[in-house]
């Protein structure tokens, strides 16, 4: 037993350095933890990593505060730091943990982050400076879209009112000349005959005195 013992006690030992030497070699835990971009069913988890350690890739627990649905996310050979978050039930409360994975296994998880998804009701919080901006600068590019989408058929309305203005006046001028047409055709023909000379006068006809013989007594 006391050999035995003498064997094992080495053993012990050298699993024990081999055991800190692996927890010596684990990268830290991320730092900076944070959610941003929620929406009714998705959000982007975002964190930082300490320079100087080797890090291959990521691991993120999400839960929901309620215990009804868990999910763990695993990814390696990515220098990400950040994550989308899909598949998201719309005005739940939700709790996510992040771990680097290196090169001779994964860090410690950071520290619990709590966030709650929007309703589909809801706009962007007004607690970010920058998606008000570009909130903003969104509903700036619709309304120059929109006023100029109105000029364009104001544009074209005006284009088709002078078309159809001016189909209608050739269409007159037609009209007109086919009436003038037709009431020339309609004229009797004794207008275009040629008028019968007046006869200056009667003629007078001349009588010529017959010559008669009378019997002698």
């Amino acid at each position: 037993m006391a050999h035995f013992s003498a064997y094992l006690n080495p053993v012990l030992v050298l699993f024990s350095c081999d055991l800190c030497l692996v927890r010596a070699n684990r990268p830290p835990s991320p730092v900076n933890v944070t959610v941003t971009q929620l929406k009714a069913n998705s959000a982007t988890v975002s964190w930082d990593v300490p320079e100087g350690d080797v890090v291959i890739g990521y691991a993120i627990l999400q839960q929901r505060q309620d215990g009804q649905m868990q999910r763990f996310i695993r990814e390696v050979n990515t220098t990400n730091r950040a994550c989308v978050l899909w598949d998201l039930a719309e005005d739940a409360d939700y709790i996510i943990q992040v771990q680097s994975i290196g090169l001779y296994g994964e860090s410690q998880a950071s520290k619990r982050v709590h966030f709650r998804t929007l309703k589909e009701t809801d706009r962007l919080p007004s607690n970010s400076s920058n998606q008000g901006d570009i909130t903003m600068e969104g509903l700036d590019k619709d309304r120059q879209l929109q006023t100029g989408e109105i000029i364009i058929i104001v544009a074209v309305l005006l284009m088709w009112a002078a078309v159809i203005a001016l189909f209608c006046r050739q269409y007159d001028i037609i009209k007109d000349n086919d009436s003038n047409n037709n009431k020339e055709k309609t004229k009797p023909s004794s207008e275009h005959s040629t008028p019968e000379r007046p006869t200056g006068g009667l003629l007078r006809s001349k009588k010529n005195p017959s010559l008669c013989s009378h019997p002698k007594n």
